[in-house]
């Protein structure tokens, strides 16, 4: 096997190795993505794009001319030729042998290089999947216990409000009865105002009879006076 065929097989077989580690069950694609967001792969995710293309027509071009070479000694002139020299009919097949090797070694390397890629980006999918349905629902147990807590804030609120229009009920009645006691009170208090309003024009009635009657005797008095000692004159 040459240099390059060599180099294709042990690609081949590292593929499958890396490939065969990517499968591992236990390693969950959250644990992929940490390992692939180290800074190694950070320095080199610019160049990983040129490397991976450039591999692809490496590849490529490898297969093809396994191709090449597959058609060139499964043809019917090679065959021939092996007929007339058993020699090169051995040297023919192993020739035809080594190019269908070369030929299956190119194809799986660029067929498993291809998957490779696809098995890591899904990974990176998926744990990007899992991290934001971990986010969402993160949110919605968290909307969930807000939204209970709301409830709860509206359920004693409710009941709050319920509490104070009990109180304010019974305050309003207890106010409502308070301004019937002080209309009562109010209605005590003016009918002993007019009471005492008439009591006292009586008194100012009674007052001025009086003065009268007191200025009607001063009178009579001054006129007995009077006569009294027009009498004591006449006497004298």
């Amino acid at each position: 096997m040459t240099l390059q065929w060599s180099a294709v097989a042990f690609f081949l077989y590292a593929e499958v190795a890396v490939n065969l580690i990517l499968c591992i069950p236990f390693i969950s694609a959250r644990r992929w993505r940490l390992l692939f967001s180290w800074r190694l792969w950070n320095w080199l995710s610019p160049y990983w794009n040129k490397c991976f293309f450039t591999m692809i027509m490496v590849l490529i071009v490898l297969f093809l001319d396994a191709v090449r070479e597959v058609q060139k000694y499964s043809g019917p002139e090679p065959t021939q030729d092996a007929n007339v020299n058993p020699t090169l009919y051995d040297h023919i097949h192993m020739k035809l042998f080594r190019a269908q090797r070369n030929l299956y070694l190119s194809g799986f390397s660029l067929f498993l290089w291809l998957i490779t890629r696809r098995v890591v980006t899904l990974l990176n999918q998926v744990a990007a999947a899992s991290e934001n349905s971990a986010a969402l629902q993160e949110q919605v147990e968290r909307a969930i216990t807000e939204a209970r807590r709301h409830q709860d804030d509206n359920r004693r609120l409710k009941e709050t409000v319920v509490e104070e229009e009990k109180s304010m009920s019974a305050k309003n009645h207890q106010l409502k009865l308070e301004v019937e006691k002080l209309a009562g009170d109010l209605q005590t208090a003016e009918k002993d105002l007019h009471q005492s309003h008439a009591e006292v024009e009586a008194m100012k009635r009674q007052s001025k009879g009086l003065a009268q009657e007191y200025d009607r005797l001063l009178r009579e008095h001054h006129q007995l006076q009077n006569l009294q000692c027009s009498n004591n004159k006449k006497e004298q």
